[in-house]
């Protein structure tokens, strides 16, 4: 067993104050007008191109990429916004790596696909830029009244179709700000300068949403009333919990959730004032880790090792994520899971790790090997939780999630669902932003048979 010296070291304003406007700067900068056309003269614009079938919100991919070959980028955004109304946070955030990219002819031909993402973000950029309103017109109002409870990905998008339609949408969050995973859930150098509540405001323009900030489900807000005063009720409700280490000592200061201490970065006024290790360990293999150990590192901790109990190809995060972790400075340390936590005063100071190797029948099994690594926080990264006790007990769940069928609605017939909240949901926003399009359209029709 290796023994190292423990003790924590945490302290805010590690870096020079212009290091952190620096380190956290756009990941992907907004391609310049001549650099998006000759990028667009790549796309050899596919019949039944795979990279549109690849897009879970099935946007027509070699259409837009013409418009902005041929000068028309109002009209590329609008080809977006059709399918994905979010296309602008999802150009930034999206995996397009091992979506629409990764089937990309000419990443099959010749390893460098056309660049999507990035294309779509000049799209939508340029749009947003010179119109204070979606490209879409309200219908006349319907009279029916819906609840989208969640203000992310999913219960934007939900409620921005919805109000196309005529209905008049109520959505609901319990946070102070709408946007949900966009607004505190990412890397803040994913979406640079207040862009999440930009894209909120401008979903919002439709007209018939009212946003209610501060709602919580189960606390100042039930669904058997919201089933009682609505036509419809959509839940976009996330996963509010976060899965647990199950080890002894976790409740010990530094030892904390990823996603909170992001929503900390995401919502910092000053990023020089927040506390950081010299030490940090990540437990996890998803993007989540990734964003919080990568943050970590740009923030001044001087060691940060992401651990994960199964070998590098396994991980969840994309083998983009993994390069920009590595590249940023971030070890990997894989086959490896928590047996210990060990602390001193009361907060963490070392972690203790036991080698693994995959069993025969695929299971994964300890080696009773220990190694153990110095550590002054340990952030959780392991996954989160539907919280479903202020569900309604009729409300039909799988594995701790939401049940819904092919058009998002669940097992009571005027509750729809979408995002990570149900059984099969992604934590993508891509993903999230298609369940709420499913979910409206199928509303849409309930609400007008």
């Amino acid at each position: 067993m290796t023994q190292t010296k423990a003790g924590p070291d945490i302290a805010a304003g590690r870096l020079h104050q212009d290091a952190y406007a620096e380190n956290f700067s756009d990941l992907h900068p907004l391609l310049e007008p001549h650099e998006a056309q000759v990028e667009a003269d790549r796309c050899y614009f596919c019949y039944d191109a795979p990279c549109m079938q690849a897009c879970p919100t099935s946007i027509d991919i070699p259409q837009f990429i013409r418009q902005i070959s041929t000068g028309n980028p109002d009209g590329s955004a609008k080809t977006i916004f059709e399918q994905n109304i979010l296309g602008g946070m999802c150009a930034r955030v999206c995996p397009t790596e091992t979506l629409c990219e990764q089937v990309c002819v000419r990443e099959v031909a010749e390893g460098k696909p056309v660049k999507i993402g990035q294309l779509q973000r000049y799209a939508t950029d340029h749009y947003m830029s010179g119109h204070d309103e979606t490209p879409f017109t309200r219908a006349a109002s319907t009279g029916k009244k819906v609840a989208v409870v969640g203000a992310g990905p999913a219960g934007l998008s939900c409620a921005h179709r919805l109000a196309v339609h005529g209905h008049d949408v109520t959505l609901f969050d319990a946070r102070d700000k709408a946007g949900g995973l966009n607004e505190y859930g990412i890397a803040s150098y994913k979406s640079v300068d207040n862009f999440a509540a930009r894209e909120v405001d401008f979903i919002l323009t439709i007209g018939g949403i009212e946003l209610k900030t501060g709602m919580r489900l189960g606390d100042n807000l039930e669904l058997a009333e919201l089933r009682a005063t609505h036509d419809a009720v959509f839940l976009a409700i996330g996963l509010g919990g976060v899965n647990a280490l199950g080890k002894e000592n976790e409740d010990h200061g530094g030892v904390l959730n990823a996603v909170d201490y992001i929503s900390d970065i995401r919502q910092a006024e000053e990023l020089g004032k927040l506390p950081v290790g010299r030490h940090i360990v990540v437990i996890g293999g998803g993007m989540t880790a990734v964003d919080i150990a990568v943050q970590k590192k740009l923030l001044g901790a001087e060691d940060v090792t992401i651990v994960y109990r199964r070998g590098q190809d396994r991980m969840n995060a994309s083998k983009f994520e993994q390069d920009l972790a590595q590249t940023s400075g971030v070890k990997i340390l894989t086959n490896a899971q928590p047996h210990a936590l060990s602390t001193e005063n009361g907060h963490i100071n070392s972690i203790e790790l036991e080698r693994t190797k995959p069993g025969e029948d695929g299971s994964l099994q300890g080696t009773g090997e220990i190694v153990s690594l110095r550590a002054d926080m340990v952030f959780k990264a392991v996954g989160q939780m539907l919280v479903h006790d202020d569900l309604d007990a009729s409300l039909s769940l799988e594995k701790g999630r939401i049940v819904v069928g092919a058009d998002r609605k669940t097992s009571l017939g005027d509750v729809w669902a979408g995002g990570d909240c149900v059984l099969g949901g992604e934590d993508l926003t891509v993903t999230a932003v298609e369940d709420g399009k499913i979910a409206a359209e199928s509303i849409n029709a309930a609400l007008s048979a």
